[in-house]
């Protein structure tokens, strides 16, 4: 019997039979060749137990694994202690576009395989071992728009990568050369503890031109003793010109020099404007406050100061006589934004913010409309001079995640520092007050964009030479604008009070276990207090001695207690436990991060650039930072 009659049919038939198997096998053999690739990979690393169930048939429901069309797209696994060799099986995954795995113990060159991963967005190799050059088969990873580097052991030169990279980073290797033009739109801080050189870093050697002199066509005739005495001659200025210039020079330097004088003493004007008053009226006195100034109000209450409460807060209506004339005056600083003087803070509404370590803050109202944060330090025992040096160097301390120290006043009974109010609040009231029906739950991505500035705000206070350290690190210290971004405040009093403000039970929770004495801070102690704050944003629990827990549970010591796999019922706060698998990963890594950061014995802590970085790199593999991809 035949089949087709029609020999056109039979013809049409094989085409068809043809073009069925040209086609692309069905998405889920693609999908099981990215669960081999995966599974792979687990077989060939050493490290921390993989959290996969690999019981299920799909790996999108994998921790750290997630997939787009039935495609995994996305591997994150950072700082899990990761060591070995990655397999060649994962060219597999070829729609993989996110690949994460900072903070491993990886080793020897960077895996060839990773390069046939064409369709890469982000390749983050962070804070591993890797050794050798940095190869020119990245430019085989045509999307790639994220690249870091950083923290290995890579050597050599950086090739010229054609690539049209967003976020680059190598520092911290045994880099050399010159950066490529490419690169050079990066800042430096792309670059760091390396020996590279060229833009934006120091000029390389060979950069160095020296000018060379004009010839004619190839021969240069060698210029003759007579023709080189004629050149002098021609040269060669009257005895009445070199006068006049003389005098010319004197008469400008003499005008110069005035004008210099005139504008140095206007500047100096507009710097220290000083109100010469020879007592402060305590009962004028305008310090006030609502929820911002450095501390939590006492036991939750904003109290308001009237003329009377003032002048008792002094026992005698008044401030006391000041040191002399040079010392009656509000001194701003050069970041300050809007000048004052003395007597409009001291006419200012007022209200009590709260007492803290170092003293009293409160609200001042200027003018109706501006409002400032004023701290009426106690307990300073020290000359004016050497207060003087030391505040100087906390005005001078500049940066987006610091609340800016604007003015001061000194005298012998009265020391006010005023600061950018900050009207949301702290970090304390934020995570601790209204916790009863009606509160509106902080999200994860609010909670790890918090932390992250004011680690940034502390690395910063790390990095400069003058104040190297914090000295009282809180939740009730970590402010807020309107936009909720974190601010520190506090920074570098610990220098300027006695020992019985600095002694507070209040800051025990936070305190490092081998700081004894309060006033010999350090950045380590720095890095255990953040490492408190940040187990406090995740639990939700305040530590123990704190405004908001008196007899509470020593923090650190509660978490460190719990077993890793009950962290997500006993350690994450209820609020959070809603959150996507990406996100309960990232807490876990922090929640790592704050056992870290707390470390019994100093040395073993991170410094705050690592945890800055660290903290940097979780939420950009948590998609919370996001850079744009091109399609």
């Amino acid at each position: 019997m035949r089949l087709f009659h029609n020999p056109s049919m039979a013809i049409l038939s094989i085409f068809i039979s043809i073009l069925l198997l040209s086609l692309p096998l069905p998405s889920s053999q693609d999908l099981n060749a990215d669960r081999a690739a995966l599974l792979s990979l687990r077989s060939a690393v050493g490290g921390r137990t993989f959290r996969w169930n690999i019981k299920q048939t799909s790996p999108c429901n994998w921790a750290g694994v997630k997939c787009e069309n039935n495609r995994v797209t996305i591997l994150r696994l950072p700082g899990v202690a990761l060591s070995g060799n990655i397999p060649e099986d994962l060219s597999n995954s070829s729609n993989l576009r996110h690949l994460y795995l900072q903070g491993n113990r990886f080793s020897g060159e960077i895996p060839q395989v990773l390069f046939s991963l064409t369709n890469l967005v982000r390749l983050n190799l962070a804070s591993n071992s890797f050794t050798g050059e940095i190869s020119s088969d990245f430019t085989n990873l045509r999307r790639l728009k994220t690249l870091f580097l950083e923290n290995n052991k890579l050597s050599g030169s950086i090739p010229d990568l054609d690539l049209a990279l967003v976020q680059f980073n190598v520092s911290n290797n045994l880099l050399n050369g010159s950066i490529p033009r490419n690169l050079q739109n990066f800042k430096s801080d792309s670059f760091l503890q390396t020996s590279l050189c060229g833009k934006p870093l120091k000029i390389c050697p060979d950069e160095v031109t020296v000018p060379s002199q004009p010839t004619s066509g190839g021969n240069r005739t060698p210029p003759t003793v007579e023709g080189s005495m004629e050149k002098k001659n021609k040269n060669k200025l009257s005895g009445g010109a070199i006068a006049g210039i003389v005098i010319g020079c004197v008469v400008g330097f003499a005008l110069i020099a005035l004008i210099l004088m005139v504008l140095c003493r206007k500047k100096g004007n507009q710097r220290s404007r000083a109100v010469d008053s020879s007592t402060i009226k305590q009962q004028e006195v305008v310090v006030s406050g609502d929820k911002a100034g450095g501390e939590a109000a006492e036991n939750g209450n904003v109290y308001s100061v009237s003329a009377a409460a003032a002048a008792a807060m002094t026992g005698n209506g008044k401030a006391g006589e000041v040191n002399g004339p040079a010392t009656k005056k509000l001194v701003f600083f050069g970041n300050a934004s809007k000048v004052f003087d003395l007597e409009d803070l001291l006419r200012a509404s007022a209200e009590v913010l709260g007492k803290g370590t170092f003293g009293t803050a409160y609200k001042a109202v200027l003018d109706g409309m501006t409002a400032v944060a004023v701290k009426r330090l106690k307990d300073v025992m020290m000359a004016d001079k050497e207060f003087r040096e030391k505040i100087e160097l906390v005005g001078a301390m500049d940066h987006e995640n610091l609340v800016p120290l604007r003015a001061y006043y000194f005298s012998r009974d009265e020391k006010l520092l005023v600061y950018d109010f900050m009207p949301m609040g702290s970090l304390s009231a934020l995570l601790h007050g209204n916790r009863g029906a009606g509160r509106t739950p902080l999200t994860w991505n609010l909670r790890s964009r918090i932390a992250l500035g004011a680690a940034r705000g502390l690395d910063y206070l790390h990095s400069q030479g003058t104040l190297t350290s914090h000295g009282n690190v809180k939740s009730s210290n970590i402010l807020f604008t309107k936009s909720h971004d974190a601010k520190v405040s506090d920074f570098g009093l610990s220098q300027l009070v006695g020992s019985s403000a600095t002694t507070s039970n209040r800051a025990t929770g936070y305190r490092a276990p081998e700081v004894t004495d309060p006033k010999r801070v350090s950045q380590k102690g720095d890095v255990y207090s953040f490492g408190v704050v940040l187990l406090e944003l995740i639990t939700g629990k305040a530590p123990s001695n704190s405004v908001m827990n008196e007899e509470g549970v020593d923090l650190p010591r509660w978490v460190k207690s719990v077993e890793k796999d009950e962290w997500r019922r006993e350690v994450f706060d209820s609020e959070l436990l809603s959150l996507a698998t990406e996100e309960e990963e990232m807490m876990a890594e922090m929640v790592q991060l704050g056992i870290e950061c707390t470390s019994q014995h100093p040395d073993m802590r991170p410094e705050m650039s690592e945890v800055v970085r660290k903290m940097e790199n979780l939420r950009l593999s948590s998609g919370l930072d996001q850079v744009d991809e091109a399609d």
